[in-house]
């Protein structure tokens, strides 16, 4: 029989991305393994006065419209169309993280899409929330996942050895780190690996915050992480707290709000994040305007239809068929 403590940290919450996404820990991690398709923390926090010229027109924070539009079709699950975008932008910027890490994007979030996982049926499911997706995930999507967040951490920390204060390195490490979190927690169940991934995204988010406070799109990663412990029992929280892990649900949502309201790529995710939060929190008025503004903005998505007349205890349109 499993250990309860063991059980309870099968608890987690979406966090793509994702985008997006997830973090948990204010405590620094420890990455003495060596392990080159891994993160490795860059120098300390430093503070951000100024940010440089090319800094201001980075890719991750600025609107690029070959980027805008893949994301567009991703919120529309046109997987292989999103995904065609962002390969056809990275060829032509093959220096950018971002381009890899938004491919590593497309499959995490097809591979979440098949599985039900982006519904209010598997996050409100008790069981399925606490004991991940039933059976495996596909292995040539998560072949391909892997391979983009080697190829984003050789370019991201390529660009921190040139400049630790490098915010579209920062930023997609953040996101590599978060994703993978999300599929070593939702998909492949290590879910150990996946809290040691919570807490290295989360020194990137602050390391990023820190130098460009206006990166609203890593606040869903904040706050994923924050309402993923905070939703835990008290003695698992109080257990977690001694390895630096802490969470705050009410927080966890605030963040949330924040990338909803002023995040770029990850805004709509944010929205999807916080929608599904709220019904979990019985928050219904919250979660039915974020619905009704997702499925009007993707007006082609099933899934945004379909999440949006479930909140409203109406009939839904449409049957999703990864």
């Amino acid at each position: 029989m499993m250990n309860p403590a063991r059980q309870h940290l099968h608890l987690y919450f979406l966090i793509p991305v994702m985008f997006l996404v997830c973090l948990a820990a204010n405590a620094a991690v420890d990455n003495g393994s060596g392990d080159s398709n891994r993160d490795t923390v860059s120098g300390t926090l430093r503070d951000a006065d100024n940010i440089a010229g090319d800094e201001a027109l980075a890719p991750a924070f600025t609107p690029i419209p070959e980027l805008t539009s893949g994301f567009q079709l991703l919120y529309t699950q046109q997987f292989p169309a999103a995904r065609e975008k962002f390969s056809n932008w990275e060829s032509e910027h093959p220096q950018e993280p971002f381009g890899e890490v938004a491919i590593a994007a497309s499959y995490l979030f097809e591979e979440f899409y098949r599985q039900g996982v982006l519904t209010s049926d598997f996050f409100l499911n008790e069981e399925k929330f606490l004991n991940g997706i039933d059976g495996k995930p596909d292995p040539g999507h998560m072949a391909e996942f892997q391979g983009a967040l080697v190829r984003t951490r050789t370019l991201a920390n390529k660009r921190l050895k040139q400049n630790s204060r490098d915010t579209e390195a920062l930023f997609a490490l953040t996101l590599a780190a978060g994703m993978e979190s999300d599929a070593d927690m939702i998909l492949r169940k290590e879910r150990f690996e996946a809290l040691k991934l919570l807490k290295l995204a989360n020194q990137y988010a602050k390391q990023l915050l820190a130098v460009r406070p206006d990166a609203n799109d890593a606040y869903v990663a904040l706050g994923s992480a924050n309402y993923i412990i905070g939703s835990l029992s008290g003695g698992m929280r109080f257990f977690l707290s001694f390895g630096g892990v802490h969470g705050d649900k009410r927080l966890g949502m605030q963040q949330l709000g924040k990338s909803a309201d002023t995040g770029l790529y990850l805004r709509p995710f944010a929205k999807i994040m916080l929608a599904l939060s709220a019904r979990r929190e019985k928050q219904d008025a919250l979660a039915q305007k974020l619905l009704r503004e997702l499925s009007e903005e993707f007006s082609s998505s099933p899934l945004f239809a379909a999440e949006y007349a479930k909140s409203m205890g109406w009939p839904v349109p449409a049957v999703l068929h990864p």
